[in-house]
């Protein structure tokens, strides 16, 4: 060939851009090929032919059944979403847990689902909120309210993150952790990843404190993810899933495509997934220490665990999006039991458990709901204060926003008691010691009175 063949000519041919390119080029070029050679030289990046959806949807165990009206609805919504998402032709296994409930439309992985892949990880089904996870401390015979005390004035809820006076120390080896990551080390990814170390988002995410029913100990526990960073990763992530859907299988939904594991991008995506692990794990850490520091006083136990999260095991990746691991192998680092939160006036769980055929390794997270939010707000009848005071009588919870959100009082949860009721009936995890509540902080309903919204309304009352 006489003209120089660049990286558009090959896009323009039907070959996806990527590292090999340089070198193709180069060779191209330097070899000048005549096009029979070109076209022979190309073969070997030639990319397979689509893969189809599973004719049938792929096995599934479920771990779930409706135990009034309510719940009829809600249980099949989440099996008919899950039988769409196992035609999904990466699919080889998969679970539903009793704290499920859709998420979107048809197909979506609900939460408190499990899907196992093979060789591939889907950035949707592990979701924005990347290692959504939980921790707890041992307080030893720590006052109650004075852990709470100290905790919500050393946390933060809401948006944003925190200002350069009360950030914490960012770690030399997470800081080249992520600038030795593609998808981890633009700056704007590390400015948020200072900013929102030691804060925890709103929505669910709580801190709760209460005493053991084993020993009578005080027991600080968090439930928050990964924050900005975590969000950045899932939007990179599923941009470069959505380019290898387009390539390898276009019949597969958006929310559901993937990145193979094989290649350059699914390894750096997979390493990625670690690093903004280790970031969360840290970020329930400083929050606890901090409470210990400012309290003068000792820690004597400590384990986490995360239950949004994909773990690997040989070629497999268990996507779990909403369900709590209890088989050893999904966690490097284990510590010691798992913890199932329900919802403020319940115990947290502590539990452990077998792997069997039907959970997979996995437990439930949570609680889950029957109905969405706004479907609860409107079932509510009364004031918004007497709402909080009777769902929560008796217990010290507080909303950082200083804006109560009647949409994570406990009526918006499914029944506790059935949750517990159905993990004893499939074998999804033995409860060895309960964490009774005394209080927990929330973010609560900070759009209600957001500074943004406050500018907002005063300019538009200023038009007038």
């Amino acid at each position: 060939m006489k003209t120089q063949i660049t990286g558009n000519d090959l896009i323009a041919l039907g070959f996806r851009q990527g590292k090999w390119m340089k070198d193709a080029i180069q060779y191209i070029n330097t070899n000048t090929l005549s096009q029979v050679e070109l076209s022979n030289y190309l073969e070997q990046f030639k990319s397979p032919d689509p893969i189809g959806l599973h004719t049938k949807s792929v096995d599934f165990a479920i771990n779930i059944k409706a135990e009034n009206e309510l719940e009829k609805d809600n249980v099949f919504k989440v099996v008919n979403s899950m039988q769409t998402l196992m035609k999904t032709p990466t699919l080889v296994g998969g679970a539903i847990m009793p704290d499920a409930c859709p998420t979107g439309p048809d197909g979506i992985i609900p939460v408190g689902g499990v899907a196992v892949a093979k060789n591939a990880i889907h950035p949707g089904m592990h979701s924005a909120d990347i290692c959504c996870s939980v921790m707890l401390t041992d307080f030893g015979k720590a006052d109650p309210k004075a852990i709470l005390d100290a905790a919500h004035a050393n946390t933060h809820f809401g948006p944003g993150g925190r200002d350069r006076d009360s950030q914490f120390r960012f770690p030399k080896e997470l800081l080249d952790a992520f600038e030795a990551n593609v998808f981890l080390k633009d700056k704007q990814m590390i400015q948020i990843a200072r900013t929102h170390l030691g804060t925890q988002g709103d929505g669910n995410h709580f801190l709760f404190v209460g005493k053991s029913k084993k020993t009578g100990n005080t027991m600080m526990i968090t439930h928050h993810g990964s924050r900005g960073p975590g969000a950045r990763l899932y939007d990179k992530g599923m941009k470069v899933a959505e380019r290898f859907r387009k390539e390898l299988s276009p019949e597969t939904m958006k929310q559901n495509a993937w990145i193979p594991f094989k290649t350059e991008e699914g390894q750096d995506y997979w390493n990625a997934l670690q690093t903004i692990r280790d970031w969360t794990k840290l970020n329930h850490e400083v929050l606890h220490n901090t409470v210990a520091e400012t309290l003068e006083i000792a820690i004597e136990n400590r384990y986490w665990n995360e239950h949004n999260f994909v773990f690997k095991d040989g070629d497999l990746f268990y996507h779990a999006k909403g369900a709590t691991p209890l088989d050893a192998k999904f966690m490097p680092d284990i510590t010691g039991p798992r913890l199932v939160p329900l919802n403020m006036s319940e115990p947290v769980l502590i539990v452990e458990g077998d792997t069997t055929a039907n959970n997979l390794g996995f437990a439930p997270h949570g609680a889950g709901r029957n109905v969405s939010r706004t479907q609860h707000r409107k079932s509510k009848t009364g004031t918004t204060m007497q709402i909080f005071k009777e769902e929560t009588r008796g217990l010290d919870v507080r909303f950082f926003s200083k804006e109560i959100d009647i949409t994570e009082l406990p009526s918006a949860y499914k029944n506790a008691n059935t949750v517990r009721a159905q993990m004893d009936e499939y074998g999804l995890g033995k409860v060895i010691d309960e964490v009774l509540p005394y209080g927990c902080i929330m973010a609560g309903d900070w759009q209600k009175n957001a500074p943004w919204k406050i500018k907002r309304d005063k300019r538009n009352k200023n038009k007038r």
